[in-house]
């Protein structure tokens, strides 16, 4: 049965393509760097949170990430601040930070699935706060990033809202999203999803078209025995699917 015979498949586009955030589309971490960056400003205390912000990307590296209390971690040095003060600290770090990393060649692969006319989302293990304006940088509308709980008074609390988009939450946020749209997997010829990290192997299974995208060595190995795509973004001149 075609995509477009499916029951709730009507209107959508023909393929699917999914994109993890650090160091695939971006060649830096963007919520380590972020933290890095609340010290410059001096919103952080640099001996201890750096302390704590090095342990945390540790965890995640060793795919063991406590993410509960990395949030609560994270968030409280800003999470108290104003709108305002929040607002700047978002555009000064875009500027200072995002901006000058990124690269042509991720842009470019964007706008090739864009200009393809897939459906497009960035699902990433960062939260919102941070990512949704590089999700803008990359002109991508559907962002699943770690959402941010917050209060009746709006004030952000420390905790997470929902599934966290991190391992297994990758693919159960994903599925929420989808059906939001009235959609499934199904309804797609292809579903791609590039990635970085093993952390990231429960939604690569689970794609149709599995692009390890600038590999660990670990994701490299695993690529190399499932017969996936393997594509170093930002050496490769070749970037077409």
């Amino acid at each position: 049965m075609s995509a477009e015979a499916r029951p709730g498949a009507a209107g959508l586009p023909r393929n699917l393509c999914l994109f993890d955030l650090d160091h695939t589309l971006l060649p830096i971490d963007s919520d380590h760097a972020f933290g890095e960056f609340l010290v410059r400003v001096g919103w952080a205390d640099a001996e201890e949170f750096r302390r704590g912000n090095d342990a945390f990307y540790a965890q995640y590296r060793a795919g063991r990430l406590d993410i509960d209390a990395y949030i609560e971690f994270t968030t409280a040095p800003w999470r108290h601040r104003s709108a305002e003060e929040r607002r700047w600290l978002q555009g000064r770090f875009v500027e200072e930070v995002v901006r000058p990393h990124l690269k042509p060649a991720a842009l470019d692969l964007v706008r090739w699935h864009r200009e393809a006319g897939d459906l497009i989302a960035i699902v990433t293990a960062t939260n919102e706060f941070v990512t949704r304006p590089i999700a803008e940088l990359f002109e991508v509308e559907h962002l699943l990033a770690v959402e941010l709980e917050r209060d009746e008074a709006g004030t952000i609390t420390g905790r997470i809202r929902g599934v966290p988009s991190y391992q297994a939450g990758k693919v159960t946020r994903v599925d929420q999203w989808l059906a939001s749209l009235g959609a499934r997997w199904e309804d797609f010829e292809r579903t791609s999803f590039y990635s970085d990290s093993p952390n990231d192997l429960p939604l690569l299974e689970r794609a149709s078209d599995p692009v390890a995208t600038n590999p660990t060595p670990a994701l490299h190995k695993t690529a190399q025995e499932r017969g996936w795509r393997i594509l170093k973004l930002f050496h490769d001149q070749e970037i077409h699917p």
